[in-house]
């Protein structure tokens, strides 16, 4: 089994914020028949029968190029290409009991409203207090359990740890690859509010921009103008709002690859309010005066993160194909900020 080396696409558009893994199997030479989802779940670890007709029934799964059923007989020489959401291998989840704030839950998903400082996935430096951590409290895995337990909550897609706003967790597999096929095809409805540095001139605009990691910081990513580099990544902004030296945008993401909003906004000249890692804790616009700078510390400790909240979520439910929409008010935070700059803008006038 090998990542996928082509770069012809399964689906349109490649992996949405790297929450997709692609594969590919070639069949041995000497392989019997066999139907293409036994054939599958042999050839993959942690990965359920249950869970490789799931992926085939959305048309994850294609054998030279085409969408297969799941009796499908596999052949000497076939090329079974395809793509999963990704599924947490390797790490342990502990099961903590952290409080989560829910906005919808039902049999097959649940809706969260997630604080700014929560990191969703485990990771370096990050192994408890995650998102995924609450969820496997919340849902009843004991510790040691395997993840792929069917009732571990598995993420569709995610925000980053000082970025507040709405996540769908899918309960189940079915749940997380009819999910999962609305990111990958772009379907959902995600906006997200962004107070950033400066007046922007235009009411609305896009930002269409390929995003690589930084050469220079693995910890950042960046724009290029090349074609052939990068991940396609497109976002709409509108103005809601001018206070004189910052805006408050309203963000639309077409795609939504990692630090997105955060990079596009900084290339454009007009980093998020306060996000460190692309220069928004540096003050861009306004006065030289000693009374401005003491201004922006006092806001910069009101609000000590990027200013950006995902405040609207909307899809098509995985089960009963109903419209889910759903919104979340702006945190204390970032309300607070937007507080102390319209006061700060009303004194100049």
């Amino acid at each position: 089994m090998q990542t996928n080396p082509s770069n012809e696409p399964l689906l349109p558009e490649d992996e949405e914020q790297e929450m997709f893994e692609h594969f590919r199997l070639d069949v041995d030479p000497g392989q019997a028949p066999l139907r293409i989802d036994k054939y599958m779940s042999s050839h993959m670890e942690h990965c359920s029968r249950h869970r490789v007709q799931c992926a085939i029934k959305e048309g994850f799964v294609q054998v030279d190029g085409k969408s297969v059923k799941a009796n499908y007989m596999v052949r000497p020489g076939d090329v079974i290409r395809f793509v999963m959401p990704y599924r947490r291998r390797g790490v342990e989840i502990k099961p903590q009991d952290i409080a989560l704030d829910t906005v919808y839950e039902d049999d097959d998903v649940l809706v969260l409203n997630k604080a700014a400082g929560m990191v969703v996935h485990p990771g370096h430096g990050h192994y408890e207090g995650t998102l995924l951590n609450a969820l496997a409290f919340r849902l009843g895995i004991s510790p040691g359990q395997d993840g792929d337990d069917e009732r571990m909550g598995v993420l569709v897609h995610r925000i980053d740890k000082d970025t507040s706003g709405l996540l769908v967790v899918a309960k189940n597999d079915e749940a997380q690859l009819r999910l999962a096929r609305q990111f990958f095809v772009h379907s959902i409805e995600r906006r997200y509010l962004a107070i950033v540095w400066g007046d922007i001139k235009e009411d609305e605009g896009t930002v269409d921009a390929n995003l690589m990691r930084d050469p220079a910081d693995r910890l950042r990513f960046c724009t290029t103008s090349d074609p052939q580099k990068g991940k396609h990544a497109v976002t709409h902004w509108k103005v809601l709002e001018r206070m004189g030296f910052v805006t408050l945008l309203e963000c639309r993401l077409e795609t939504g690859r990692t630090h997105q909003i955060r990079v596009h906004m900084a290339s454009i000249g007009h980093p998020i309010f306060a996000d460190e890692r692309y220069g928004g804790t540096q003050i861009r616009q306004g006065t030289v005066y000693s009374k401005y700078k003491q201004f922006i510390k006092n806001c910069l400790e009101i609000c000590p993160r990027q200013a950006l909240h995902a405040a609207t979520l909307g899809f098509e439910h995985p089960m009963t194909h109903k419209a889910m929409h759903f919104e979340a008010p702006l945190p204390e935070d970032m309300e607070a900020l937007l507080a102390k700059w319209r006061n700060y803008t009303a004194a100049m006038n």
